[in-house]
């Protein structure tokens, strides 16, 4: 006699799936908000310069201003929230001193994702939420903001808050023209120092 069972669940389900927060989960991680995101927005834009297929992860204080900030291009990594973690984790490291031995994060890390399509999520989307809630956990930090930023215009994902502008194809000198000649509040000031001193990388990534 013969008993049919049911095979036994994986014992390695599919990682990937595990590796991509959806916005409900986003919506529930308790994520502080930005009190001025269109600032934050125009600010990063404005250091950056993003164009799709660009993110850029910045580091603000307490006060929120920024402390530290990286572009770099997202082109060739895997929608799977372990690459985004890797190479969020890469651009922190070389911009800031990690904040471990501190018992309560006071650091907050914010990404811009500059990308095509529609500003709705998306699972890759998903992907860099899961890879900027572990990057922060692993250096330090408190999980911040993820805004994207599209033909459309820039949104916070999981607040919705938006605005029309800047947006992925807005020009350098977009927020000086809308002002009437005077940058904006967000535009680039002096980056203040971290720690003990600037990280030989943060001149070349935070000030392009």
């Amino acid at each position: 006699m013969t008993f049919d069972f049911a095979p036994p669940p994986s014992a390695e389900p599919d990682s990937h799936l595990g590796r991509v927060l959806v916005p409900t989960e986003w919506a529930d991680a308790g994520i502080p908000l930005l009190r001025n995101p269109r600032e934050v927005v125009i600010g990063l834009h404005a250091r950056h310069l993003p164009s799709p297929w660009t993110a850029v992860v910045a580091v603000f204080g307490p006060d929120e201003r920024l402390v530290a900030s990286a572009s770099f291009a997202r082109e060739g990594i895997a929608v799977d929230g372990w690459d985004t973690r890797n190479a969020l984790l890469g651009q922190l490291r070389q911009v800031i001193p990690h904040d471990l031995r501190r018992r309560t994060p006071v650091r907050t890390a914010v990404l811009l994702h500059c990308r095509e399509g529609s500003s709705g999520w998306t699972e890759e989307d998903g992907a860099w939420m899961w890879g900027l809630r572990d990057a922060c956990t692993l250096h330090g930090l408190r999980c911040g903001a993820y805004i994207t930023l599209t033909r459309g215009g820039w949104q916070v994902l999981g607040e919705g808050r938006s605005g029309r502008k800047p947006h992925s194809g807005s020009t350098p000198g977009w927020a000086v023209a809308a002002s009437g000649g005077i940058p904006e509040q967000g535009a680039p000031g002096p980056v203040p120092r971290a720690g003990g001193g600037v990280p030989k990388a943060l001149g070349h990534t935070a000030a392009r």
